[in-house]
């Protein structure tokens, strides 16, 4: 049902590469070689269940968070159960809304068991998982337009800043959104917290508009955890109004899960105008180009 999974070392011979069904991890530790190498093995063979186990859970995992209920789950499953249950007061979030983040968040600390590493990072198709010690830094770039790629911005983590997630949402990507944000990048303490804040923040992102179109997401992929919900499927163009006040919408959501610690960041995308919250203003780096 679930096929094999499969972890090999890339050209490089730096990174590892594992793949599972819809999971596509890049993970690359740094440190003593033989600590690397068993860094590697250690998250290889974590990674051989994780989908089977994910499966068995999956019909639970596809149901909005009751706040007055916690499912007996374990491992995974609860990481990213207890992740949406953060945010789920007064929303619809299942714990599906994690699970690219809690997957990374998973093989790293596998990785990390018993080792000294000075850095890692672990990425699921751009959910980000992150391990950062003394001077060692994570940068990445944020591409709003998957269709023209080009860096629009920058992000630099350093260790001090004490942040170990990083996900992207927005209707442009592999996930539905029921928002209209070209990109909502999100940093937080782990990749399950800033998966699950970066996929309601890209939601809110939006405002009615004939240039919008959506369509139920059960329309689109009958497995869907959004059941008929609307998704958005094109965006046209949008008036300067428009692209303003959409953003503005989510930067108030995006305020209000900072002001309640759970976030550290957001960059908020469209159309070329943008929009960033943060507690530390220097990891937000805007290409002078």
């Amino acid at each position: 049902m679930t096929g094999q999974a499969v972890t090999r070392m890339m050209v490089d011979g730096r990174r590892l590469h594992m793949q599972h069904g819809p999971m596509d991890i890049i993970a690359e530790a740094f440190g003593a070689e033989d600590e690397i190498a068993k860094a590697y093995k250690q998250g290889s063979d974590f990674f051989q269940t994780v989908l089977e186990v994910l499966v068995s859970d999956l019909d639970d995992l596809k149901k909005s968070i009751d706040p007055n209920q916690v499912p007996e789950f374990k491992g995974i499953a609860l990481a990213m159960w207890r992740a949406a249950h953060l945010f789920s007061e007064n929303r619809y979030v299942t714990p599906m809304a994690a699970v690219a983040g809690a997957v990374a968040d998973g093989v790293k600390h596998a990785m990390l068991n018993g080792r000294h590493l000075e850095k890692l990072y672990v990425n699921n198709g751009g959910d980000i998982s992150l391990h950062l010690s003394g001077q060692a830094t994570f940068s990445s770039a944020i591409i709003e337009d998957q269709d023209r790629p080009c860096v629009n911005a920058k992000l630099i983590v350093r260790a001090e800043d004490n942040i170990s997630g990083v996900a992207t949402s927005g209707w442009r990507g592999r996930s539905f959104s029921r928002g209209i944000a070209d990109a909502v990048t999100v940093l937080a303490k782990t990749a399950a917290k800033a998966d699950v804040a970066a996929t309601l923040i890209a939601n809110d992102v939006f405002i009615s508009s004939p240039s919008v179109q959506q369509e139920p997401a059960n329309s689109l992929r009958d497995d869907t955890d959004l059941g008929n919900l609307p998704v958005t499927v094109n965006v046209g163009e949008l008036s300067p109004f428009e692209i303003s006040t959409a953003l503005q919408n989510g930067l108030d959501t995006a305020q209000i899960f900072l002001n309640m610690g759970l976030i550290d960041g957001a960059y908020l995308s469209l159309q070329g105008q943008r929009k960033t919250v943060s507690i530390n203003k220097t990891i937000w780096e805007r290409d002078a180009a």
